[in-house]
């Protein structure tokens, strides 16, 4: 082989090496520029996924304040039929949250759908709490009006009672003024010829004189007077155990009855006591009753 023949063969053979060079390094750059597509496409989709997960995030915790917001204003409502419709509103933003979990944050149309929901929820809302706050607004209304028409009925209360109390007072005055008042009582022992019996033993009858005072508040008409003899050893005279009358929710023994006629006026009075019994010495009570009411007394000895 000659020199030339041999210079051409390695020029073609450079050549050769250099386009293969070039192609390797053409198609190491193609790898690279391929291989740095790839990575940037990987870096932005992993940026959208991201965003959608955030996206997702922040629409779950949108969905949970409300939630939370409808569970709040439960404790502010004492309506039983705006609490219904609140405890609707408040599961159906419950279903949507489960919804929300479970679907892929990529699903951008059920996500934005979702979106949509909660905005309509949001408004709903807001539509509840105009009519809690005028619930609440007209409940405080009501509840000033109740301590007002509490007040009013605790101080008419207060004066009925004060007026009930001075009503009783005053009907207790007009009663002890209405009471009748014996007066001038005197009790004289005397014989069967109506002289002053001057031994005990010689005594036929008592003679109880009294006078029922003037009194134009009383009430006038027929009345019973009843007397009580009371002996030195606290019995009574008398002459049946059958004799009584009403005093003080009760019935005591009487000793003598007398039916009169007053008019208002002073009215002097004067009952007899036969004695048909053994009188010991010591001193003796007279109390006299009309009206269910003691209008007075007096103390008297009988000596031997």
């Amino acid at each position: 082989m000659s020199l030339e023949n041999k210079e051409i063969k390695e020029e073609k053979a450079i050549n050769k090496m250099s386009l293969l060079i070039v192609a390797v390094i053409i198609l190491v750059l193609a790898i690279g520029g391929a291989i740095y597509y790839i990575l940037q496409q990987q870096t932005q989709m992993d940026e959208i996924v991201q965003a959608y997960d955030l996206d997702k995030e922040t629409l779950e915790d949108e969905f949970n304040e409300l939630s939370l917001q409808y569970e709040g204003y439960k404790f502010d409502i004492g309506n039983d039929s705006l609490m219904s419709k609140l405890s609707t509103e408040q599961s159906k933003v419950q279903r949507l949250q489960e919804e929300l979990r479970t679907i892929k944050s990529t699903n951008k149309v059920r996500i934005a759908e979702l979106k949509k929901e909660l905005s309509t929820l949001r408004k709903i809302m807001r539509n509840f709490v105009v009519q809690i706050d005028s619930l609440n607004t007209a409940n405080h209304q009501l509840r000033e009006e109740k301590k007002q028409v509490e007040r009013k009925y605790r101080q008419a209360t207060s004066n009925a009672s004060k007026l009930k109390k001075e009503t009783e007072k005053l009907n207790e005055r007009v009663t002890m003024a209405s009471k009748l008042n014996a007066t001038a009582i005197n009790v004289k022992a005397v014989t069967g010829r109506g002289k002053v019996a001057k031994r005990i033993s010689k005594i036929d009858q008592l003679v109880i004189d009294f006078r029922i005072a003037k009194n134009i508040t009383a009430e006038v008409g027929d009345k019973e007077v009843y007397v009580r003899i009371m002996k030195p050893d606290d019995d009574i005279l008398l002459k049946s155990r059958a004799n009584v009358f009403a005093y003080e929710n009760g019935e005591i023994n009487y000793s003598l009855k007398r039916n009169i006629v007053y008019d208002g006026e002073d009215l002097p009075v004067t009952m007899y006591w036969k004695v048909e019994e053994y009188l010991s010495t010591g001193n003796y009570r007279v109390d006299i009753f009309i009206d269910g009411n003691r209008i007075g007394k007096k103390v008297f000895e009988l000596a031997k």
